[in-house]
């Protein structure tokens, strides 16, 4: 079938810039905790862009798992990340407000250092099998936020961790010629250090999250493909202390990774197929999940994408705008644990608040860079943005992130790739 006109996709874009840029008067901010394929080696260098047509496998065991019928062979990637945050707080009032305070009025830096990302995983397609199938394993980092004020007296100690790491078993499978299915289900590990005033320690857990998406294949250059993602719900043991010493009372704390629903948009209409152009839509349910559901407030993001190939070289940029999900009407419990000085709710809320407005990112991606390997680099960062939260705590952000990762490609991964005689590709041919 024939590209139909440009109707359909502009009217996509359309829509997508409406969302955009028509809430103007509202702040935003990225994705809260979630990095959503932000630091992949390809995607990363188009904001993440990835339901529709994901252009690194990781993307789809990561995000919509029937996309991962687009990739064929057997793949396998190792790629990493360094992200790293400028964080300030300032505290104008004291905490508790009536008796000794914890926390007294500061304005400083955050000193935790940046954090190092890792993403790998391995495709392998099943046709060998008779199936019209692929299979994808990796290992994910999917959720990182971290402040340290401890070297500032007045914070009384005040600290916070949160590291989600994902192992995904991913199944895309092809229904028809244009339409495929897929299923994943991913073990996360989660280390926690609670953002509460007071006294709390660094706790792991263990939680199962699926996803289920599909893929369709409108006509040869537009695809649209979504997603539902469930909750990652995570119970931290001992988590939080009150009256340490030996009256303690050790409290578990509950945190969910939320519900996650995505829609996307490709299109390689122009420039005879060499730019290909997508938008995703994803809608972060955090009001259900524990302890989020006290800081933040459901959230849309829209991710926007293009890659241009020349040759072997492929060139790509995005553009992130997502709206603001602090709440600004939190109530007293997060996780179980009750805040009942509504300053103290504020200051966590502060320590988790991520306010910076606009996102941007590039990449560039080499196929061949060695025989049988591709390197792609990426790079981004969000603007400095601020937050007031309450009377007395507020936060600016700004940060960047950079990385890459190298593909080794076999079987018929490797075919077609700049017409290179292969000798299984010749015994292979359809």
């Amino acid at each position: 079938m024939k590209c139909e006109n440009m109707k359909f996709w502009l009217r996509g874009v359309g829509f997508a810039g409406a969302l955009a840029f028509g809430t103007s008067s509202v702040q935003a901010q990225t994705l809260g905790v979630e990095l959503h394929n932000v630091v992949m080696p390809a995607s990363g260098g188009m904001g993440g862009v990835s339901i529709a047509r994901p252009q690194d496998f990781l993307s789809g065991i990561n995000g919509n798992p029937a996309s991962l019928t687009q990739f064929q062979g057997t793949q396998f990637t190792f790629s990493g990340a360094w992200a790293e945050a400028t964080f300030n707080q300032t505290q104008s009032g004291n905490i508790p407000l009536v008796g000794p305070p914890i926390v007294t009025p500061f304005s400083a830096k955050s000193s935790a250092p940046g954090s190092a990302v890792a993403n790998i995983g391995i495709s392998q397609e099943l046709s060998e099998l008779g199936l019209p199938a692929t299979l994808g394993i990796g290992f994910v980092t999917t959720s990182g936020a971290l402040t340290n004020y401890t070297h500032v007296p007045q914070s009384g100690g005040t600290g916070t961790g949160l590291f989600v790491f994902n192992l995904p078993v991913s199944l895309g499978v092809d229904m028809t010629d244009r339409w495929s299915i897929g299923t994943s289900v991913a073990l996360g590990i989660g280390i926690y250090d609670a953002p509460f005033v007071g006294v709390s320690n660094m706790v792991m857990d263990y939680a199962v999250r699926g996803t289920i998406g599909t893929n369709y294949k409108l006509n040869d250059c537009n695809t649209i493909g979504g997603y539902y993602q469930t909750k990652q719900n995570f119970n931290f043991e001992n988590g939080f202390i009150i009256n340490p010493g030996l009256a303690q009372i050790p409290l578990d704390v509950a945190l969910d990774m939320p519900e996650n629903l995505g829609l996307g948009i490709a299109n390689t209409a122009l420039m005879d197929g060499k730019l290909l152009l997508g938008v995703d839509l994803v809608y972060k349910l955090w009001d259900n999940a524990d302890t989020f559901g006290t800081i933040y407030d459901n959230q849309l993001a829209v991710q926007l994408g293009s890659q241009y190939s020349i040759g072997k070289y492929r060139l790509r940029s995005g553009y992130v705008w997502a709206e603001n999900p602090m709440d600004q009407a939190p109530g007293p419990n997060i996780g179980g644990v009750i805040q009942t000085d509504l300053r103290a709710v504020r200051y966590t809320q502060g320590l988790l608040a991520v306010t910076s407005q606009h996102r941007i990112s590039g990449g560039v991606g080499i196929q061949d860079f060695l025989p049988g390997i591709d390197l792609d680099v990426m790079a981004g960062g969000m603007f400095r943005d601020s937050e007031q939260l309450g009377g007395f705590t507020s936060t600016s952000i700004a940060s960047y992130w950079l990385g890459g990762g190298m593909t080794w490609r076999f079987g018929r991964g490797s075919c077609d790739r700049l017409n290179t005689p292969n000798q299984w590709c010749n015994n292979h041919r359809e």
